[in-house]
C-alpha cells in the first residue's frame, strides 16, 4: 500500500469518530480541505487541511475515539506531522505541526477568535497549554511557517458544520497523488 491508500484506509476505518465535535473526523477533514481549495490554496495547503488531524487517527489507531478532551495525551499535531512528512513532504507537514500553536497564538492576540471556539476546541486549548505567552507569541510570529499555519487554523475552526453533507476523501485524490512521496524519493 502507498501513502494515498494509507490515507483512504485510515479515514475508512476511523473517520467516523467525533473527538468532541458535532461532526466526525472525515467530514471535518473534507470541509477543511474544501475551504482551502475554494480559496485557491496550493496543493500542499489543501492536503495540510485534509490531513491536519490525522495524528488523532494514527496516534490512537485501534483505541477508538478520544473521550477526555481535557488531556492532550496524543499531541496529534506532532504525530500527524511525523506521519505526513515521509509520505507527502515537509511542505504539507509543517502547517500541520504548527496548527495547534496557531490556535494558541490566535487566542493570545484575538479575544473574538477565542470567544468563537467550539466547546471541544476550548477544552483542547486548555489541555494544550492555553494561549501563548508573549515570548512564545513572538517566536511563533517569526517562524517561517506561521502564515500558512494561521490559514490552516482559520479553515480548521470553520470546518465544523454538521449541516453540510459528508464528503468523500477520494475527492482529493488529485492532490494526494501529486504530492505523494514515492519510495525512490524517500
Amino acid at each position: 500500500m502507498g501513502a494515498v491508500d494509507d490515507v483512504i484506509a485510515l479515514y475508512a476505518d476511523r473517520g467516523g469518530e467525533h473527538h468532541g465535535e458535532l461532526i466526525d473526523q472525515r467530514s471535518h477533514a473534507v470541509q477543511c480541505a474544501d475551504l482551502a481549495r475554494s480559496e485557491g490554496a496550493p496543493d500542499h495547503l489543501v492536503l495540510a487541511a485534509l490531513l491536519h488531524d490525522i495524528g488523532h487517527l494514527v496516534a490512537t489507531a485501534g483505541c477508538g475515539a478520544r473521550t477526555d478532551l481535557a488531556v492532550d495525551d496524543d499531541r496529534h499535531e506532532a504525530v500527524g506531522a511525523r506521519w505526513i512528512a515521509p509520505r507527502f513532504g515537509s511542505a504539507v507537514a509543517l502547517p500541520v505541526a504548527l496548527h495547534v500553536t496557531a490556535k494558541r497564538y490566535r487566542c493570545r492576540i484575538d479575544p473574538a477568535y477565542a470567544a468563537g471556539l467550539s466547546p471541544a476546541s476550548v477544552q483542547t486549548l486548555l489541555a494544550q497549554g492555553g494561549p501563548l505567552d508573549d515570548s512564545a507569541a513572538l517566536r511563533f510570529e517569526a517562524h517561517p511557517g506561521s502564515a500558512e499555519a494561521l490559514l490552516l487554523r482559520r479553515w480548521d475552526e470553520a470546518a465544523k458544520d454538521p449541516l453540510l453533507p459528508a464528503g468523500s476523501i477520494e475527492r482529493f485524490l488529485p492532490e494526494l497523488g501529486r504530492l505523494e512521496v514515492t519510495a525512490t524519493e524517500r
